[in-house]
């Protein structure tokens, strides 16, 4: 079963498990005639929409590229985790005024044995259906799952706190129903917020896993022929789709038959091992002994001094179009890259006095 046919299967379970609970609130509250017992039934019913969500953004993520959309839609799982945070946002919200208005104007809860009963199962399905879908949203890296698992765990922690406090105002005649429930819906408030965080981090470009990065240029960097990997950027379109270009260097005594080759092993590598549909780009070494591959050492050596350069790479010289060219790669201390330009052009322009100096700022993307 493919990740989305499993994302669907846990949020059928979810609808069926509040489903059931709810069928099962509404005959206890039928036979018990419990006005209260049905209608919080029927919020059960509600409980399910967040599964729903789930569904529906899972479903249009699947759809297939268009010409308007040709990465695909894989970014709608992300806008549905955001709908569900939302809703634990003003589930929190809501909680926090009724919690509020229970500090000034407190009441005393009167619990039958049919309404514990009631409250207690209630409690357990929540429970385990949250833990079960939350589990399964951070297996297959769901965010609408998570979040929908954490919705379900907190409406059992309110339940919760809610039977906690009545048994204290029934045996200590202390009343801090209200108290608690500020405090759980504060707790919940800021659990929403930062599953908000989640997905809108990933809509603005968050960076990937250092481990990736590493295993992605361990796995180039063993290609024969490549003489370091550099500029590797990625770009997420959705749990199952990502975009990406990095650049080799290579010998330029390799013909472009070779390079073609190397070019189209890197690519296929990264998309059977990762699902990453690569671009590679190429920057030629100076090799031997000669003058090029001496200024090119000369200058590597030179800028490689500098404490504010963490990668010097793409060394290049045109004798033809009297152009010398090189990247690096500051750290965060540099602000002005402007004037970073203008000193290491000045450096440099001595040892190629008739050359025209590009300096090119490269920035680190993922690491």
């Amino acid at each position: 079963m493919d990740r989305h046919s499993q994302i669907i299967r846990t949020s059928w379970i979810g609808i069926g498990a509040n489903v059931l609970l709810a069928a099962f609130k509404a005959a206890v509250g039928l036979i018990a005639g419990s006005i209260a017992i049905v209608m919080d039934a029927v919020n059960n019913l509600s409980d399910a929409l967040s599964s729903v969500i789930t569904i529906v953004g899972t479903k249009l993520s699947q759809r297939p590229p268009d010409r308007e959309h040709p990465f695909g839609f894989g970014r709608v799982e992300y806008f549905s985790a955001i709908i569900i945070a939302l809703i634990v946002l003003a589930a929190g919200v809501t909680s926090l005024v009724e919690s509020v208005k229970k500090i000034f104007d407190p009441t005393v809860p009167s619990y039958t044995t049919v309404t514990l009963v009631v409250i207690i199962v209630a409690i357990a399905v929540k429970l385990i259906l949250g833990q079960y879908v939350k589990r399964q949203g951070q297996k297959l890296k769901s965010d609408a799952l998570v979040a929908s698992g954490s919705d379900a765990l907190f409406d059992a922690v309110i339940t919760l706190a809610t039977l906690v406090s009545a048994g204290i105002m029934l045996l200590w005649n202390v009343s801090i129903d209200g108290y608690l429930g500020a405090l759980i819906s504060l707790l919940i408030i800021k659990a929403g917020f930062e599953m908000l965080a989640s997905p809108i981090n990933e809509l603005l470009g968050k960076k990937v896993p250092p481990e990736l990065v590493r295993q992605i240029k361990h796995d180039v960097s063993e290609q024969e022929g490549v003489h370091g990997v550099f500029d590797l950027i990625l770009h997420n379109y959705g749990p199952d789709v990502m975009i990406g270009s990095l650049h080799i260097g290579v010998d330029d005594s390799m013909s472009a038959h070779d390079i073609h080759g190397l070019t189209r092993r890197i690519s296929t590598l990264m998309y059977e091992r990762y699902g990453i549909i690569m671009t590679v780009g190429i920057y030629a070494n100076a090799t031997g002994h000669g003058p090029v591959a001496e200024l090119q050492s000369t200058v590597m050596q030179r800028l490689a001094e500098h404490k504010e350069i963490v990668q010097v790479h793409g060394f290049y010289y045109s004798e033809k179009d009297r152009m010398l060219s090189v990247d690096v790669v500051p750290n965060i201390s540099v602000h002005d890259d402007t004037a970073l330009v203008g000193t290491l052009t000045a450096e440099l322009q001595p040892l190629a006095p008739d050359m025209q100096i590009t300096i090119v700022v490269d920035h680190n993307y993922s690491e």
